[in-house]
């Protein structure tokens, strides 16, 4: 695979001129170009460049509204809902982050449902953004059929990823990121597009055989991670992100991967919690401090999250790595008229 550096602020003004060809307000191409490049920078490749061709694909399909503007209810005190109307999932993201501080400060504890949505991104950058206020935050989504009931052989569940974030004095947040699955799609779709296996025991192809072949895996359904343990935790997202909120299951959605069909509807879920509601935003933070040294302090134990800001350090300095050929492929949607 041949790469090549180049600048964040160029990536995301590359991927923002390719969806505002093909169909996407300004305002939308923004908000998915800067999820899209940050998720390249930290290293989470199948949710950032290789998003865009089948991104512009959709938009241009009109399975999801690249004009769309969600629709934000407050429903309770501490509760809103937000129609994402069929279209990308980042700016109801961003609605939702710009809303639910100053609730949670009211109130202590504020979620929003998503209905009508679509592929979210890295979910860990979501919480990220709350904890970065100050706020301990947590989300779930739903996606599309990929993993089957324990013990079942048809997809029911999607990767379902659940994240968490909680901010640290004088220390970048903690956030914890993971799909349901043992690994997470993107992964598996990005091996697709370059041609290459995928380790043993993260997939089964359609006939329930373990496989090497991404393709296959496709094709087939996700191995739960931490097996009957991860597809319960699966069937929780598929409860608060699609049952309360109403939402489509993940055996009813569309594909996130193509243009076929009608927009997927997927759910989420995103909650914000203010610390000083509980015991208080210095006691909370010292006894976070605590754990954090303790786990620090253990020879070969980390906390997680090492890994992205290393990245975000050499995107920095050198600039994001990319696919020659993926950035071509780009390159040619932003000039399509």
């Amino acid at each position: 695979m041949s790469t090549v550096a180049i600048p964040a602020a160029e990536l995301e003004t590359l991927i923002a001129r390719a969806l505002e060809a093909s169909n996407t307000s300004p305002i939308n191409a923004a908000s998915v170009a800067r999820a899209l490049a940050q998720a390249e920078i930290d290293g989470q490749k199948g949710h950032g460049l290789s998003r865009v061709p089948s991104y512009a694909a959709q938009a241009r399909a009109g399975k999801v509204d690249g004009q769309a503007t969600p629709k934000v209810k407050r429903t309770r005190t501490a509760t809103l809902m937000i129609d994402v109307a069929s279209g990308f999932a980042y700016p109801a993201m961003d609605l939702a982050i710009a809303e639910l501080p100053a609730i949670a400060a009211e109130t202590g504890i504020a979620a929003a449902g998503f209905v009508r949505s679509h592929h979210f991104g890295v979910a860990g950058r979501h919480v990220e953004r709350f904890a970065e206020k100050g706020l301990i935050a947590l989300t779930v989504s739903n996606t599309p059929q990929a993993m089957a009931a324990w013990g079942g052989k048809r997809a029911l569940f999607g990767t379902n990823p659940i994240a968490f974030a909680a901010p640290r004095r004088d220390a970048p947040p903690l956030v914890i990121d993971m799909a349901l699955s043992e690994v997470a799609r993107g992964k598996i779709v990005t091996a697709a597009q370059k041609g290459e296996p995928i380790p043993l025991g993260w997939a089964v192809d359609a006939s329930g055989q373990p496989t090497t072949d991404a393709k296959a895996a496709l094709a087939g359904t996700l191995v739960p991670a931490g097996g009957a343990k991860g597809a319960a935790l699966a069937l929780m997202v598929e409860t608060l992100g699609v049952a309360l909120t109403g939402a489509n299951f993940a055996f009813e959605a569309s594909s996130f991967l193509d243009a076929e069909g009608p927009p997927p509807g997927a759910g989420q879920l995103l909650i914000a919690i203010d610390p000083a509601a509980f015991s208080g935003a210095d006691a909370f933070a010292d006894r976070f401090a605590t754990l954090a040294e303790m786990i620090e302090a253990d020879d070969g134990a980390r906390l997680p999250g090492s890994r992205r800001l290393a990245l975000r350090a050499q995107a920095a300095e050198i600039g994001i790595k990319v696919d020659m050929k993926l950035l071509s492929e780009v390159q040619l949607l932003a000039t399509a008229r």
